[in-house]
């Protein structure tokens, strides 16, 4: 980078668990300019944000339930790292009774 050059920072700064099976991710955008003495200044901040949980549940008409593993593969690495970690086998088959419960 030169000064005055402007980019672009993409980093997850929060990754949180809720309710055992839920992680909830932020992302934080930012756009920073070199200064001449090599510094960066931060231009502006924006987040993003988005939640998953380990599958997709539809109930059909006749009352079944289908549970789609949810793919995580888009995900960062730091992402799925803690989904594989926290979304043991247990963990995915409260989610399936939790669903299935609220009908």
């Amino acid at each position: 980078m030169a000064n005055g050059d402007i980019t672009k920072v993409q980093e997850y700064d929060k990754i949180e668990v809720v309710d055992t099976w839920y992680i909830q991710v932020r992302k934080v955008i930012k756009i920073m300019e070199e200064q001449a003495d090599g510094s960066l200044t931060e231009l502006s901040r924006n987040f993003n944000r988005h939640a998953i949980s380990p599958f997709f549940s539809l109930k059909a008409d006749d009352g079944s339930w289908t549970h789609t593993a949810r793919d995580i593969s888009g995900e960062a690495a730091s992402v799925q790292a803690v989904a594989n970690a926290v979304w043991t086998d247990d963990v995915k088959a409260a989610y399936k009774t939790m669903r299935e419960a609220q009908g």
